[in-house]
């Protein structure tokens, strides 16, 4: 019994295998025409098809050919098609050519002189194009021209795969739009919705703007794209680069995530963080997450640090804004502000909201500071301090040197070191009086309506008052009895930023966002290795292809993409099918010719 029912099975599973192959088998080409001769002498083996009145007709299985003469080889189920060649697949796809070659077994077709391809809203023009109308797609290598109607593209490779309305293009690849130009080693592009995927070494240029990018996204239609490795977006003077780019020609718009840096190549500054907004049209660039300018001065980098930086204005006319803890260092000088708006067309940086100015040794603050640049020679050429200026100095060996007024001018050396401050209504000061060994003479606190102040090696050294003078020097012990500092004072020297790396001191670390990557492709099989059996020819002995034409070729193989993983599982179970269904055929060829009838004689329906 058990015998019997696996007997049964393998029956049925050959009468459906025997059905399916019938369906699976190749119909064969019909043609129509006004005339129909055969010349076996010069064309053995052909019926020749030529047009009189109307063009031959060709059609088999959903495609329709129409020429002026066809040559037929029946028994190869092949055709030669000649001058004027059109095929037609369905409503949407269509191929115009001088010659054409059509397998009806295999449904390959070969197409040569003038190829023109049409889906839809895509065209596709070459010099020889291969179709494959199992796998339905078409394939150049000798340079083609694709249309869709927003761009054009050239390139030497095409791959078509026209289900999916997308198409590969490799080596020396080249979308033209009115707008700009995409020059790249290889390029996915989807007819609908217009959209490309750009691999290896890849430029956008216009003449607004210049992109660069090794991997993205770009959508030719709506203008606006998407790039991920070695990135970089040049507008005019500002050189853009990030791990994550967006681009949007239409907004005049760009975004930069991770690792950012925008480079301003007239005025020799760059900016720095993890997220930039650049608006072109506006000129102008805001800058987060660790955002961090930096402006050459006189050989020397100021670095400014704050929550949120904005650059605005043409370069020669350029701000600088800082918000929100706003920090600034410099070799010889370092700050900190709520704060700060820097004009590089004046040289003026404002420092607002409880600034604090470490120069040297000393530390300046007040309601605001001004720092003034040099436009000529690049150095800081002055600073003024505006209402409760207070500059305070430590003491060689004890105490604090203090003065103090409503207004505070200073001005700087050669070497951007301060050497006078003038202080200006209401000026005190408490001065630590000392001879050349250190020896205390006296502390003098004193009043003035001005006080004028000269520095020798960063230290204080001399101080004038200038007008109504007043006050008293004490010697040390009975100063012990005074007030050791003005009303204001608040020594911060624990905060003086020493390094370019103290901007981020106190600040919790940072964790860059995480990028959405573009994958690369999987990497196709060859084109002309898409037949289940090697051994059969896509075309026919009988086809004007040369020997060795009908093969894929390395240098035709894309550069950039990972290999299908699932190659190896699917040839696996096919394997493994085939050997299944070997032997079962096996098995039932073993069996007496009685029960293989009695198996494969068909069963009656419930009802029949």
């Amino acid at each position: 019994m058990k015998n019997y029912f696996y007997i049964l099975l393998t029956g049925m599973f050959l009468c459906s295998a025997f059905a399916k192959a019938q369906q699976n088998q190749p119909k064969e080409i019909l043609i129509e025409s006004d005339i129909e001769r055969i010349n076996e002498e010069e064309f053995p083996g052909a019926i020749i098809f030529q047009k009189s009145n109307k063009q031959v007709y060709i059609q088999h299985e959903g495609a329709e050919m129409w020429c002026d003469l066809a040559f037929y080889y029946k028994d190869e189920n092949f055709v030669k098609a000649y001058r004027n060649v059109r095929l037609k697949q369905g409503d949407s796809i269509s191929m115009r050519g001088r010659y054409i070659e059509y397998n009806g077994d295999t449904k390959f077709a070969y197409a040569a002189g003038d190829v023109f391809l049409k889906k839809d809203t895509t065209t596709v023009t070459t010099d020889t194009m291969y179709f494959n109308r199992i796998s339905q797609q078409a394939y150049y290598r000798t340079g083609g021209v694709v249309t869709s109607p927003n761009s054009k593209i050239t390139s030497r490779v095409g791959r078509y795969y026209i289900e999916q309305d997308k198409i590969s293009f490799i080596n020396d690849v080249v979308v033209t739009n009115t707008e700009y130009v995409i020059n790249s080693e290889q390029l996915d592009f989807y007819s609908v919705p217009e959209h490309a995927y750009l691999y290896g070494p890849t430029t956008i240029t216009s003449p607004s703007s210049k992109v660069y990018c090794e991997r993205g996204f770009y959508d030719t239609a709506n203008d606006y794209g998407y790039f991920v490795k070695n990135s970089r977006i040049d507008y005019d003077n500002r050189q853009v680069y990030g791990d994550s780019l967006y681009f949007d020609r239409n907004r005049n718009f760009a975004s930069a995530t991770n690792n950012i840096k925008v480079l301003d190549t007239l005025n020799r500054s760059l900016v720095k963080g993890h997220y930039a907004e650049v608006y072109r049209a506006k000129d102008s660039v805001l800058i987060t997450q660790r955002a961090v300018a930096i402006t050459v001065e006189d050989n020397d980098s100021v670095y400014v640090h704050g929550d949120r930086l904005l650059l605005t204005g043409k370069p020669e006319n350029r701000i600088i804004r800082a918000f929100k803890n706003v920090k600034l260092y410099k070799s010889n000088m370092s700050g900190k502000s709520d704060s700060l708006h820097s004009n590089q067309r004046t040289g003026l940086t404002q420092m607002i909201g409880k600034p604090i100015l470490w120069s040297e040794k000393s530390q300046i603050t007040g309601d605001s500071i001004h720092l003034l640049n040099n436009l000529e020679t690049e150095k800081i050429d002055s600073l003024k301090v505006f209402d409760n200026a207070f500059i305070a100095q430590k003491d060689t060996i004890s105490g604090f040197n203090q003065v103090k007024g409503q207004k505070l001018y200073g001005f700087f050396d050669d070497k951007n070191q301060l050497k006078q401050v003038d202080i200006i209504n209401n000026a005190e000061t408490i001065m630590y009086m000392r001879e050349e060994n250190g020896d205390l003479t006296g502390i003098d606190r004193g009043t003035s309506a001005r006080i004028e102040i000269t520095f020798f090696e960063n230290t204080i050294d001399e101080i004038n008052k200038l007008k109504s003078p007043g006050g008293t020097i004490f010697p040390e012990s009975q100063f012990k009895n005074e007030p050791q500092t003005f009303e204001g004072f608040n020594w911060r020297g624990d905060e003086e930023l020493l390094s370019k790396e103290d901007i981020f001191k106190g600040e919790a670390p940072f964790v860059l966002t995480k990028i959405q990557g573009i994958p690369l492709p999987e990497i196709d099989e060859g084109f002309f290795s898409t037949n289940d059996d090697p051994t059969i020819k896509p075309l026919s002995e009988s086809s004007d292809i040369k020997e060795g034409t009908l093969e894929n070729r390395e240098e035709n193989k894309p550069k950039y993409g990972q290999e299908n993983l699932d190659t190896k599982g699917k040839l696996e179970k096919e394997a493994l099918l085939e050997r299944n269904q070997n032997t079962s055929t096996q098995r039932l060829q073993n069996l007496p010719l009685k029960k293989q009838r009695r198996l494969l004689k068909p069963t009656k329906k419930d009802g029949d």
